[in-house]
């Protein structure tokens, strides 16, 4: 999507899988994935799960999962060797495989186009409001990726667009009302790597995260 930055973005995999996988499967991928993730230059590591085929052929949401593995689990997985994250049902998936069909590369096999229908919409939008519904809390905290995340899912329900964060903050900068250019200007700045290191106002961004989940609602309904 041409928006990597080495300094924090993470790697997204995805793995279908025509079986269950083992316990010792499992542990031996999440084996592989610390050799791998330790002798990476970026700064957000590798973010991967592991599906069945069954579950796209036809699709369960929350989708359920296999293996998972993340920042979030990797000192688990590390200090843990029977530690696996798996066998559990995650609302974000569903956003994540629209993505990747729509966007995403094949590194092996067939590409996901061919392995699966298109998911309806209705479980795209539930987990993209799943990932932004904490926004007024979460904004104040992880500022980019809220302002960005807003504005990518208002793109996608006013216009269809799947896209990326940088592209949905480039379409909020020219549709949204002036008085949020700055908070997502600023947030584009620093996700590119080119912020000038001002400070964002707290009560215009819980503000921009009332207004935008206010706009995402009234799209929905």
């Amino acid at each position: 999507m041409g928006c990597f930055n080495p300094v924090k973005s993470d790697i997204d995999l995805l793995v279908v899988a025509k079986r269950k996988l083992t316990a010792e499967t499992a542990k031996r991928i999440a084996k592989k994935l610390l050799a791998i993730d330790d002798g990476l230059p970026n700064g957000g590591g590798i973010e991967l799960s592991v599906v069945l085929e069954s579950s796209l052929n036809e699709f369960v949401h929350p989708t359920p999962f296999e293996f998972h593995y993340s920042p979030l689990h990797r000192d688990k997985y590390r200090t843990d060797e029977n530690y696996i994250c798996g066998g559990r049902e995650d609302p974000d998936l569903a956003a994540h495989l629209v993505v990747a069909y729509h966007r995403g590369i094949a590194l092996y096999g067939e590409p996901l186009r061919e392995v699966m229908q298109p998911i309806d919409k209705r479980f795209y939008v539930k987990s993209i409001l799943h990932d932004v519904e904490d926004a007024p809390q979460g904004i104040l905290k992880a500022t980019d990726y809220y302002v960005l995340n807003l504005c990518r899912v208002l793109y996608y329900l006013k216009e269809g667009v799947v896209s990326s964060k940088r592209e949905g903050g480039e379409w909020g900068l020219k549709t949204l009302p002036p008085k949020y250019e700055e908070p997502v200007r600023q947030s584009l700045e620093r996700y590119g790597g080119t912020a000038d290191g001002m400070e964002p106002d707290k009560r215009l961004l819980s503000d921009f995260a009332g207004f935008m989940l206010d706009e995402i609602r009234k799209s929905v309904e």
